[in-house]
């Protein structure tokens, strides 16, 4: 996951605000099997955007929930941030995520962020 400078990462952040819960625990399982699929993980679970933005998708109801994100080397996967969304997902949203890895692979090592998918519900709810 991508962390800020001030060491504060979006996606938890935007993960322990939903509601209802259930909406950031199925959040939490597709986050799941893009760790264990990867680039293997297909539509409708996973979409491309533009400059290697991707977009992993969810839905509650008639709510539709993204985490864009973006693969670093061969095998790491950084989440940006979430949306809700009706249609698409806002041009300042993949502007947002395009200057999060520009930062990111500039040093990786100070805005990455990992969490141990193991742990039910520990991706959203450490603080």
């Amino acid at each position: 996951m991508y962390k800020e400078h001030d060491g504060t990462v979006p996606v938890l952040i935007w993960l322990k605000k939903l509601r209802p819960a259930k909406a950031a625990d199925k959040c939490t399982a597709v986050i799941k099997e893009l760790a264990k699929l990867g680039y293997e993980l297909r539509r409708p679970y996973t979409d491309s955007l533009r400059d290697g933005i991707r977009e992993l998708r969810t839905r509650l109801g008639s709510v539709n929930y993204r985490i864009l994100y973006f693969f670093h080397d061969r095998n790491v996967v950084v989440l940006t941030h979430g949306l809700t969304k009706e249609d698409i997902v806002p041009v300042a949203d993949i502007d947002k995520a395009i200057a999060m890895k520009q930062v990111y692979q500039k040093n990786p090592a100070i805005h990455s962020y990992y969490a141990d998918l193991t742990k039910e519900k520990q991706i959203y709810e450490e603080d």
